[in-house]
């Protein structure tokens, strides 16, 4: 989990408009966001379970294509 310390800019109603981060609490995030990303893909490759093919026939088929 990502553990950040937030400070806010606020208005002159006191209104949250704006938050900054330190520079490793962004990069904390930023990771965070491209695994859950990584992991969003895995999952919908795995719906995707009729279009599998063996390692070797997809670089044969890359092979073949690239010599063409």
């Amino acid at each position: 989990m990502v553990n950040v310390h937030p400070e806010y800019v606020v208005d002159e109603q006191q209104n949250r408009k704006a938050i900054l981060l330190p520079v490793s609490d962004w990069e904390q995030i930023v990771s965070e966001l491209e695994e859950l990303d990584d992991i969003r893909a895995y999952d919908a490759a795995q719906q995707h379970t009729a279009d599998r093919i063996p390692f070797e026939q997809a670089v044969q088929e890359i092979r073949e294509d690239y010599e063409a």
